[in-house]
């Protein structure tokens, strides 16, 4: 059995940047990580890939060449944590205990919660910058017209934006092979605006609105026919039923009952349905019960577990009401850092506190994007040295060069070195 003073679970962007940040704090902290991937990928660049403007092993790096030096890497998938044995029991290494614990393996892919997705998927006629971005591409250069649907599930899901940015990007590059003109682009979501926050609603809602865009609120899916190449929604507005709503003709929908609608499509694109992996689902950290039922127990603003003070949790598996995203974590990661310290040093916890940020890059096009800055309650947040020469509520073309190239350095640079 291996002990370590900190353990921390996951080497993607949570885990490496907080073990980067302890050691530039403590360079002697005995920290293990355990991760089984020897691939460290940046996601965000997915949508890019997905719109044919990234490549995609530019998104590939060595996992070894980012764990911190004097960090013990346990290549191994961990399947238990036991916290009232502050253990974690692994695949193949046995049980690793520790004082700290911090619950950063972010969250799986679960496309069987959707009824004939993994069907879909399976026979390439739906794709996802989520699992195979590269796939995207190759659907978008084959689509000839007809309804393009993307849509996204009612659970929780990363980048929550990410939908909607393909979206935009395929709107464009429709237009540039000369088949716009013979397609509907639909928008449905189980949402109720395009976007929570009111200033960024703003600008999005008049780009639909310009470049005629079909725009499906309370749009649940629940159901795929790979065969029929038709998806089914439940709609969920509270108080109303499919009778009572206007149907759009042009885009073939049915009704099917009094909540579904059925919906043909020659293109799909969706995020699948995700979860926390099933070890934390398993186990005492996650929530037992409500809304957040199977996500880490977190304390919003210290991350410091709320039933267990020697562990702590951020990133895509924590329990915060923000959206999921790397920008999230990049906030994260310091008031961990300077929490879990305290504990460490004193016993106590640190002082700082998280106020819900993330960021969410919302491209627009091939060279436009808006950079959407918020934290808890939908509240505004925008960095106040970029909001002051840049408005971020408008499509810009400097935060479409900050998003190809600016992010992606920050990413690999200074993020997975501790040193933003």
């Amino acid at each position: 059995m291996s002990h370590f003073q900190v353990v921390i679970i996951g080497g993607g962007t949570a885990g490496i940047t907080v073990a980067a940040q302890l050691k530039r704090q403590d360079a002697k902290l005995p920290i293990a990580i355990i991760e089984p991937s020897e691939k460290h990928f940046y996601q965000p660049a997915w949508t890019l890939v997905g719109a044919g403007t990234y490549h995609f092993k530019d998104t590939i790096r060595e996992e070894a060449d980012y764990i911190p030096k004097g960090v013990k890497w346990i290549k191994d998938y961990a399947t238990q944590v036991l916290p009232k044995k502050n253990t974690v029991a692994t695949k193949n290494s046995g049980h690793i205990t520790y004082d700290f614990l911090i619950v950063a393996p972010g969250l799986v892919m679960a496309p069987e919660l959707l009824e004939g997705l993994p069907e879909a998927m399976e026979k390439g006629i739906a794709c996802s910058n989520y699992t195979n971005p590269e796939h995207t591409w190759e659907m978008l250069q084959k689509f000839k017209g007809g309804n393009a649907v993307f849509t996204q599930p009612s659970t929780p899901i990363k980048c929550g934006g990410a939908p909607q940015k393909i979206m935009y990007m395929a709107e464009e590059y429709f237009r540039k092979s000369g088949v716009r003109e013979k397609t509907n682009v639909i928008f449905a979501t189980p949402g109720t605006v395009i976007f929570g926050v009111p200033d960024f609603a703003k600008t999005l809602n008049q780009i639909i609105e310009d470049r005629a865009i079909v725009f499906k609120p309370f749009y649940s899916p629940v159901r795929i026919d790979p065969d029929k190449k038709e998806i089914t929604f439940r709609y969920i507005k509270p108080g109303i039923k499919t009778t009572d709503i206007e149907l759009n003709e042009k885009l073939g929908e049915q009704t099917d009952g009094e909540s579904e609608i059925r919906m043909p499509f020659d293109f799909l694109h969706l995020a699948p349905p995700q979860m926390a992996p099933k070890f934390i689902q398993d186990s005492e950290v996650s929530m037992q019960d409500g809304p957040n039922k199977g996500w880490v127990d977190v304390d919003k603003h210290t991350l410091q577990h709320l039933r267990f003070p020697n562990i702590f949790s951020l990133g895509d598996v924590a329990a915060l009401p923000t959206a999921k995203t790397g920008a999230a974590i990049r906030k994260q990661a310091p008031v961990l850092v300077e929490n879990l310290m305290g504990m460490i040093q004193t016993n106590s916890l640190g002082a700082a506190s998280y106020n819900g940020y993330s960021s969410c890059p919302l491209v627009t096009g091939y060279s436009k994007m808006v950079l959407a800055e918020f934290k808890y309650d939908n509240v505004r947040d925008s960095d106040p040295l970029i909001s002051k020469f840049v408005d971020t509520t408008k499509e810009q073309y400097s935060m479409w060069l900050l998003k190809k190239y600016g992010l992606p350095f920050m990413y690999w640079n200074l993020m997975l070195r501790g040193k933003a």
